[in-house]
């Protein structure tokens, strides 16, 4: 008797843990199709019934997966960036000098962006119809980019509009895409346009501290 309930519950068992498998390989194909779609068409363009069709799926299979956007989007982005190797701006803190904070910021984020083009091109493009959650997410990214890159200057550039407003331009994407990819500059030309121009608008006390360095 005892022999049979253990192979009974290990039946069970196995059953339970195939069929496991068979939700996991469902819900991975569901958000595979999604990453696809939102690469192509861009995520205004993806539907439910389009992620459903690529998938192999229906409609209520997706739903039973992924009941909001919410869920997919972040499914979707977590699987796309785990494929990436997206910037580190903390990393950048151990960086003092301000020049070489912005060049090294610079190139791992653009570098981010040529890897990431089609994807970021339609994501950035279709923001407004991202989930609120993403959007946010994405603001607090490029937010702490920004932050990051700005922190080393003195304190009168850093809160001036000016140099704020720059900085914020060469991080942006667009700004990436209309000089490297519709202008045809690669990443390190835009780069030393954009560190010069940052050069100018610093406050004197810090063009004199990078002088000082040069010379040294």
């Amino acid at each position: 008797m005892s022999s049979d309930r253990e192979e009974q519950q290990a039946g069970r068992s196995y059953r339970m843990r195939r069929r496991a498998g068979h939700v996991d390989a469902t819900r991975q194909r569901i958000v595979e199709a999604a990453v696809v779609l939102h690469g192509s068409v861009g995520p205004a363009a993806t539907t439910v019934m389009g992620i459903a069709e690529l998938a192999g799926v229906t409609r209520a299979t997706v739903y039973r997966h992924f009941p909001d956007d919410d869920t997919l989007f972040t499914a979707c982005s977590a699987h796309w960036i785990a494929g990436q190797h997206p910037p580190d701006p903390t990393s950048w803190a151990a960086v003092v000098d301000p020049e070489q904070r912005l060049r090294l910021g610079l190139t791992e984020l653009y570098r981010f962006y040529r890897e990431g083009e089609p994807m970021l091109s339609r994501v950035y493009r279709d923001l407004a119809h991202l989930p609120d959650l993403r959007r946010a997410d994405i603001a607090a990214r490029d937010g702490m980019i920004r932050a990051v890159l700005l922190a080393p200057y003195d304190a009168a550039s850093r809160g001036g509009p000016v140099l704020t407003a720059i900085v914020g331009h060469v991080t942006s994407f667009w700004t990436w895409r209309s000089m490297c990819v519709d202008g045809g500059l690669d990443n390190d030309q835009a780069i030393e346009l954009f560190t010069a121009l940052i050069a100018l608008v610093a406050t004197p006390t810090q063009r004199r501290r990078s002088a000082r360095k040069d010379r040294s």
